[in-house]
């Protein structure tokens, strides 16, 4: 009985709304306004069981239905159909592109123009599509089991099976990697430098453009490469510095020498935790018991540092850097283009990065419980916004002026980036929203899925509640009233009066 009351009463309301439903459109076609005209437009309007309304902040129409686990939208070229929050398909062929998701982020299909991919929660894929150099490639993935990719030109094949033998190209950031057996054997090359791995990580052999290097983890190694030198895509010659790497008993003993042959060559020394240093003409470090206490002079960036212990005390001055930092009391840092702020960490934290014609200000409390993005085009003056309250709110506005509130907002302020997110899971907890389109003139609230909705526009203004119970419209061609859905009268404004001709006043 729980469970079947509430369905009972939404028969009925079905029930009661549905029946006026072809009376109201017979007599609509005598005196309801003309197809296309400003009081017909969202057509039959139940709340939200069904309601049909145009797009407030861009070009486009949207239906909505069952409340907030069905609806569809064509903004501008794109169309998107959702059953929140199972799937949702997108379509734009003006981008040539289209996306489905299922139990986002469980299952995933992404196409772009000849481009596609589909994914199982990151570990089974397909994708696919040409490439600059290929007329078809495909690409297969069980990870970590099965790896295989197939192209029309042959030398791009590979397939890789488990940890028993594998050869893979431009995966896992490498290169190219063959293995049989692994860990007993691998080899990898990154441009290059080719690594031979037994029982990796213990052993390794590897050589490349005049360097060689070998390491017996963790108890010794070694590393040399000369100063060579590539040309670049201007026809110049550049010259890549050289390099030294020893370990003994690692990480009790390192000593590197890097950037051999350039103007700045670097001496790295360390023994673990004991300290480490770097020397080099643009700039000197040390730390005693790693990485507790540490000394910068930064002569290039034109700062020098103190951490004492880190990261619990800091202390930067110079023009490249000024930070005091007290962990968790308080912080400020700031440099010519960044600066970062805490108090109480992490009750309030402050950001900003500016980079003509960038200027994008956030500050958060207690990560994501509260968050405020300002970003400004200094060129322009022109200003985004957005504001996140979790779970309560999200309230955006654009460099163009649109402004959008909606509440509730869960995953939105954690995942500000998502379109999925948006798409797949906003409709389900949004019971309010509000747009305003300034330059459009056209405002829109809504409350639980359109159980009460307000539009208004240069050309008219909507409302209906209680499953369009309650209707009210307004235009350049009177004003209508509905209740129970049968129309109360349409008073229509009257139109001016003609000019008399001159034959008629004589």
């Amino acid at each position: 009985m729980l469970f079947g009351a509430p369905v009972t009463w939404l028969v009925l309301a079905c029930a009661i709304i549905a029946r006026p439903i072809g009376i109201l459109r017979a007599e609509e076609a005598d005196s309801g306004p003309a197809p296309g005209s400003a009081l017909d437009e969202g057509g039959q309007r139940l709340g939200f069981l069904y309601d049909k309304f145009e797009l407030t902040l861009d070009q486009g129409h949207r239906t909505e239905a069952a409340g907030p686990f069905f609806y569809d939208e064509l903004k501008e070229t794109q169309h998107t159909w959702a059953i929140p929050p199972l799937l949702s398909s997108t379509r734009d062929p003006a981008t040539e592109s289209f996306e489905f998701d299922f139990i986002y982020p469980l299952l995933t299909y992404d196409r772009f123009g000849d481009q596609y991919r589909w994914q199982f929660f990151q570990l089974l894929s397909f994708s696919g599509g040409p490439s600059q150099t290929e007329k078809v490639r495909k690409r297969f993935t069980l990870f970590p089991v099965y790896f295989q990719q197939r192209s029309s030109d042959p030398n791009e094949n590979y397939t890789a099976i488990g940890p028993f033998y594998g050869h893979l190209k431009n995966r896992l950031f490498r290169d190219e990697i063959r293995y049989v057996m692994f860990p007993i054997f691998g080899e990898s090359r990154k441009k290059d430098v080719v690594t031979d791995n037994y029982f990796y990580p213990i052993f390794h052999l590897r050589h490349g453009n005049r360097l060689s290097g070998w390491q017996a983890w963790p108890l010794a190694g070694h590393e040399h490469k000369e100063v060579t030198t590539k040309t670049n895509d201007f026809g110049e010659v550049a010259l890549i510095g050289g390099h030294d790497r020893s370990f003994i008993l690692w990480p009790f003993y390192m000593n590197d020498h890097n950037g051999i042959g350039t103007d700045n060559p670097e001496w790295l020394q360390a023994s673990m935790p004991a300290y480490n240093f770097q020397r080099s003409p643009k700039r000197d470090a040390t730390t005693v018991l790693w990485p507790l206490f540490s000394w910068v002079d930064d002569r290039e960036k034109k700062y020098k540092e103190w951490q004492m212990p880190w990261p619990l005390v800091v202390l930067a001055r110079g023009e490249g850097k000024t930070t005091t930092r007290f962990f968790p009391l308080f912080s400020r840092s700031h440099s010519p283009t960044l600066e970062s702020d805490f108090y109480l960490w992490p009750l309030y934290k402050y950001n900003r990065l500016h980079s003509d014609p960038v200027d994008q200000e956030r500050t958060r409390i207690l990560f994501y419980l509260y968050s405020d993005t300002v970003l400004k085009n200094t060129e322009t003056g022109a200003t985004q916004r957005r504001m996140d309250l979790w779970p309560l709110f999200t309230r955006t506005r654009e460099f163009n002026g649109n402004t959008r509130l909606q509440v509730f907002s869960v995953l939105e302020p954690i995942l500000p980036a998502s379109k999925s997110i948006q798409r797949d899971y906003s409709q389900v907890w949004s019971v309010w929203r509000s747009e305003k389109n300034p330059k459009a003139g056209k405002t829109s609230q809504s409350l639980l899925w359109n159980l009460y909705r307000r539009e208004t526009a240069p050309e008219a203004k909507k409302c209906s509640l209680l499953f369009g119970l309650f209707q009210y419209e307004s235009g350049s061609e009177g004003k209508r009233m509905r209740l129970f859905h049968i129309p109360l009268g349409k008073k229509g404004i009257a139109a001016p009066e003609k000019a008399k001709s001159p034959a008629a006043n004589r």
